[in-house]
Order: C-alpha cells, then sequence, then structure tokens
C-alpha cells in the first residue's frame, strides 16, 4: 500500500489516488488519477492500472491479481474491478459519497463474484494525502480569488 501512496503524491492536478497491481508478489501495473491530465472522465487511477496489466498479461481476466489502491474505488471502478476478476482490493480511505465496496453501496451485491475487499490499510496515511490536497487547492482558490483586491 505504500506504493500506491507514493503513487497517489505524483498525480499533480489530479485528485491523489495511486493504484498497483499485484500478480505473485511482483508489481505488474501502477498509476494514479490522470483526469485532469488527460482530459478522460475514465482516467482513474484504477481503470489505468487494470488496463496497463490486462496489457502486460495479454489477458483481460486479472484473476490472480490483487489491487492495492489509496482510495475506496468508485462506481466506475468497483464495477471495472468485478469484470476484470481480480480476487483481492486493499483500499486505503473510506468513501462516505462515493464508495462501491461498503461505504455507499456494495457492487459485489450485484454481481456474481468472489472478491475479497479489506478496508482502512494505512488509512491515516491516505487520508492525509486526500486532505492535505483538497487544503491546498481551497488555499489556492482563496488566494486567486483575492488577488487584486487590496
Amino acid at each position: 500500500m505504500q506504493q500506491a501512496v507514493n503513487i497517489a503524491q505524483k498525480s499533480g492536478n489530479d485528485v491523489p489516488v495511486g493504484a498497483i497491481i499485484v500478480k505473485d508478489g511482483e508489481v505488474i501495473a501502477s498509476a494514479c488519477n490522470e483526469r485532469e491530465k488527460n482530459n478522460d472522465p475514465a482516467g482513474h487511477a484504477e481503470i489505468l492500472a487494470i488496463r496497463q496489466a490486462a496489457l502486460k498479461l495479454n489477458n483481460w481476466r486479472l484473476d490472480d491479481c490483487e489491487l492495492y489502491v489509496t482510495l475506496e474505488p468508485c462506481p466506475m471502478c468497483a464495477w471495472a474491478i468485478l469484470q476484470s476478476r481480480i480476487k483481492t482490493v486493499y483500499f486505503g480511505s473510506f468513501d462516505k459519497q462515493y464508495g462501491a465496496f461498503g461505504s455507499a453501496i456494495d457492487l459485489r451485491t450485484l454481481a456474481d463474484s468472489n472478491l475479497k475487499v479489506y478496508g482502512g490499510i494505512l488509512e491515516k496515511e491516505c487520508d492525509n494525502v486526500l486532505e492535505s490536497f483538497w487544503e491546498n487547492r481551497r488555499v489556492g482558490s482563496l488566494t486567486h480569488h483575492h488577488k487584486g483586491k487590496k
């Protein structure tokens, strides 16, 4: 999970979410959010990592893979995870608004899946990365908003 946290911190202007996919103890894919960077509404870390892993394995079925992600997946990402047949998801921060593996909804109830999900891994550290991003965003917008108003 620490690797996912490190990747999240490289998200630039995007919400800092990092994801890695592991197979047989080896990291086979890693990504951070790139929605802003690539003007891609599907540019979430999980989606990008799933695409990388599928290309690397030359197979869309990621049966023996584990996903580590710093924020509980949203419905779009959760469904992609279920469709890719990843076996286990470990996430850091819980997302009460959009979390699709138990916090807001649980998409596993709609799928015939044996997916195992564990939340709260390095939760405080993952929360801090997100909180810091949003705090800097607010400070930046306040500074920008008040420029020239002396």
